[in-house]
C-alpha cells in the first residue's frame, strides 16, 4: 500500500494522515449516528470542540515553549521518582529499590512492581491534596472551565467538573458540583460522564509516565496534553451523542473535603492514595489472572497461524480496523488493536503495562505516540461500575438515568480519545 503511494507521489506520512483525516471523520460521523435526537445536536459547540482540540494540540505539540516546559515535567517525574524510591526503599529495603543483598542475576529482575512503582500514587496524591488546599490546583481548574465555557457555550457545573477531570478521578470531579448535579440535564449529566471516562486521574498520569518513559521520548507531556486535549473532545461527542438544548447550569466550585492545615491536607490525601493503590493492587491480581484463565481456555482451540489463540489476539483482530483510522500503520494495527481492546474490556493500567513491555520494534516511534493518546481514558467496564455507583450515592433520585447513560460514556470516552490520537496523527511527523 506505502509502495503504491510513492509511485503515485506521495509519503507514507501523507498516507498515515490520511488514516488520521479519517479517523476524526470517523469518530465525529459515529457519535453523530448514535445520538439521541440529531436535529438537536448544537453545532457551534461540536466545531468549537474540534477547533479547540486542534488548536490545544498544535500549540502543545509544535511550540517551543511548551516544548521546554514538558522537558521540565519529566525533570519533575524523575525527581519524583527519586524521591518516592528513597520512601520505598527505606519501608522496603531492597524490595522497594535500597541496596541488593545478593548479585542481580539480570537486568530488571528485581523490580517488583507493587514496591516500586505504584507507591508513586501515595506521593502524588498527598502533592494533589496539599496544592489543593494552598488553592493552586482550583485556580487552574476555574481558568480551565473558563475557557471552556468561552469556547463551547457550556455551564458552569459542566465546565468546573471537565476541568477537574483533568486533574482528578472520574468520582473526584464531579464532587466539585456535587450541588448541581441534581439540577443538570440529560445532556449536561451525560457531558459529566464522559468527560470522566475520556480522561485520567493525576494520580495514575505521573505513574503511567514513568511506565511509558523508557519507551517514549516526553512521556510526561504527552500524557499531559491527551488530558487536556481529551475534555473538549469528550464535550462535543457528548453533545452530538445526547444534546442538551435546554438551559446551561450555573455552578461554583465546591471542594469536596476542606483541610484544616498543610498537614492535615497531606494527610488525606494519603490516605486517600492508600484507598487507591489498594484497588488499583486488587485489580491487577484479579484482571491478569482473569485474562490467563481467557488464555488457558482459548489455547484449547485449534492454532492459529501456527500460534496459540489468545484473547490479545483476537482483540487485535476486532481493533485492527480501529486503530488503523487513527493512523497506524496495518502491519502495527494488530499489535495496536490488542492493547486497544485491553484498554477498553480491562483498563488503561494494563494496556499500558503491556506497551511497555512490547518488544521494541513492534510499533513504530509515531505509533507508540499515538497509542498513548489513544489509551488515555478510563472507558472500560470496570470504571463504568465506579462511575455509576459514585454518581447514584451523590444523586440517588437520579440514578436510573445514570445507569442508562453508562454503555452509552463508555462509547463516547472512547470516541474523544480516538478522536485525539487522530488529530495528533494529522498533526506528527
Amino acid at each position: 500500500m506505502k509502495a503504491g503511494w510513492r509511485a503515485a507521489g506521495g509519503s507514507p506520512d501523507t498516507m498515515e494522515q490520511l488514516q488520521s483525516l479519517l479517523g476524526v471523520i470517523g469518530c465525529v460521523g459515529v457519535a453523530w449516528a448514535v445520538s439521541e435526537d440529531r436535529r438537536a445536536v448544537s453545532w457551534r459547540t461540536v466545531v468549537a470542540g474540534l477547533a479547540l482540540q486542534f488548536a490545544l494540540a498544535m500549540s502543545l505539540l509544535k511550540l517551543s515553549v511548551f516544548k521546554a516546559f514538558f522537558l521540565g515535567l519529566n525533570t519533575v517525574l524523575m525527581s519524583l521518582e527519586r524521591a518516592t524510591a528513597a520512601g520505598t526503599a527505606f519501608v522496603f529495603g531492597y524490595l522497594g529499590g535500597g541496596e541488593l543483598p545478593f548479585a542481580e542475576t539480570g537486568p530488571g529482575s528485581t523490580f517488583v512492581l507493587a514496591f516500586r512503582a505504584l507507591p508513586l500514587i501515595l506521593v502524588v496524591s498527598a502533592l494533589s491534596s496539599l496544592l489543593f488546599y494552598w488553592r493552586v490546583l482550583p485556580l487552574i481548574v476555574k481558568a480551565v472551565s473558563r475557557v471552556l465555557q468561552r469556547t463551547l457555550g457550556i455551564g458552569g457545573a459542566v465546565g468546573l467538573s471537565a476541568a477537574a477531570d483533568i486533574f482528578v478521578g472520574m468520582i473526584e470531579a464531579p464532587l466539585f458540583v456535587r450541588p448541581y448535579l441534581k439540577a443538570m440535564t440529560r445532556g449536561e449529566l451525560f457531558a459529566v460522564m464522559s468527560c470522566g471516562m475520556a480522561t485520567i486521574a493525576g494520580t495514575v498520569m505521573v505513574l503511567y509516565a514513568s511506565f511509558l518513559s523508557s519507551i517514549l521520548p516526553d512521556a510526561m507531556g504527552h500524557i499531559l496534553t491527551a488530558s487536556l486535549v481529551n475534555t473538549p473532545g469528550a464535550l462535543l461527542v457528548a453533545e452530538m451523542m445526547v444534546p442538551g438544548a435546554e438551559k446551561a447550569t450555573a455552578g461554583e466550585l465546591t471542594p469536596p473535603q476542606a483541610a484544616r492545615s498543610s498537614m492535615d491536607a497531606i494527610t488525606k490525601g494519603t490516605l486517600a492514595g492508600v484507598e487507591l493503590l489498594i484497588n488499583i493492587v486488587a485489580m491487577l491480581v484479579v484482571f491478569v489472572a482473569l485474562v490467563s484463565l481467557v488464555n488457558i481456555i482459548l489455547g484449547l482451540l485449534p492454532a492459529w497461524g501456527d500460534e496459540p489463540v489468545t484473547m490479545q489476539r483476537v482483540l487485535g483482530v476486532i481493533m485492527a480496523p480501529v486503530v488503523w483510522l487513527i493512523g497506524i500503520p496495518w502491519s502495527e494495527a494488530q499489535t495496536a488493536g490488542a492493547l486497544m481492546g485491553t484498554k477498553t474490556v480491562l483498563n488503561e493500567f494494563i494496556a499500558y503495562l503491556q506497551m511497555a513491555k512490547l518488544p521494541l520494534d513492534a510499533l513504530s516511534p509515531r505509533s507508540k505516540v499515538l497509542m498513548t493518546y489513544a489509551l488515555c481514558g478510563f472507558a472500560n467496564f470496570g470504571s463504568l461500575g465506579i462511575l455509576i455507583g459514585g454518581l447514584s450515592t451523590m444523586v440517588p433520585e437520579r440514578r436510573e438515568e445514570v445507569v442508562s447513560l453508562g454503555l452509552k460514556s463508555i462509547l463516547s470516552g472512547t470516541l474523544a480519545t480516538l478522536l485525539t490520537a487522530a488529530i495528533v496523527g494529522l498533526l506528527w511527523r
